[in-house]
């Protein structure tokens, strides 16, 4: 699933390519992955209309509209965007279609049809209404700190949790605990002043690191877990076998012996 990474690296792909170009027609190939509005309604947000500037909080994206009002994209598991010339074919299962005046095209692809796109006035607005904790690279350490006071569970289900932090899925959870060396079933009240120091710091560099890397694996630094999340593979630390896990209902990955 796109997580905050992901969702940056979108937001910056649409920021080089769409922004300040007309639309001239609006496509929905996928009515199911609308919320709040219609075909119609969307097309009449968008017509002669254009992108003006972006914004992320957590797994969403915003959209700021030149007449007025925000577009709102969740990826959902599988999402991505793609700016293309019109006389290109569109990408196989795009569900929102985007016809610029200058000939080009955005579409909003999703394979497995689990994104969201809707229409807002402004994010606050939709933030709240959500009930989105703050965007997870925003709070300050002494923050950050508060939002653990009085939570129990596991931690890795409290970094997931998106009415507490926005943005940290199951991946990214993965990795935030491998390099901060928790295991992920540890229990949030367990943690002391120095884990929730590592953790801050670990949030940042993970996420730092993987926008940097446009969130490809291969191009992940040489210690992250995440390109040897699978049967057999090898921890980058102690290079002993990592091993799946369940916690809050997702299926994860980490190292029993770096992870303790």
């Amino acid at each position: 699933m796109p997580e905050l990474a992901d969702v940056e690296v979108f937001r910056q792909y649409l920021n080089a390519t769409a922004l300040h170009q007309e639309i001239a027609h609006t496509h929905v190939e996928g009515e199911q992955i609308l919320a709040g509005t219609s075909p119609q309604g969307l097309g009449r947000a968008l017509k002669n209309n254009q992108f003006d500037a972006t914004r992320r909080h957590g797994k969403y994206l915003f959209i700021e509209l030149h007449h007025g009002g925000w577009l709102v994209m969740h990826f959902g598991m599988t999402g991505r965007l793609s700016y293309f010339d019109g006389d290109r074919q569109t990408p196989e299962h795009t569900q929102l279609l985007l016809d610029f005046k200058n000939g080009r095209r955005l579409a909003y692809v999703a394979p497995r049809k689990l994104g969201r796109i809707e229409l807002t006035r402004n994010p606050p607005t939709f933030i709240a209404a959500h009930e989105l904790g703050p965007d997870a690279l925003t709070p300050s350490l002494a923050d950050f700190k508060r939002l653990a006071e009085g939570r129990r569970g596991s931690v890795k289900g409290w970094l997931m949790n998106q009415q507490v932090m926005a943005g940290i899925g199951n991946v990214y959870a993965d990795e935030i605990l491998f390099q901060a060396r928790i295991h992920p079933r540890r229990k949030v009240q367990d943690l002391d002043a120095r884990d929730l120091d590592t953790l801050y710091k670990k949030i940042h560099q993970v996420f730092d690191a993987a926008i940097a890397a446009k969130v490809a694996p291969d191009d992940m630094p040489d210690d992250f877990l995440l390109p040897h999340r699978k049967k057999g593979g090898n921890c980058p630390g102690c290079q002993g076998k990592v091993k799946q896990i369940a916690v809050s209902g997702r299926n994860g990955w980490y190292c029993p012996r770096c992870q303790e």
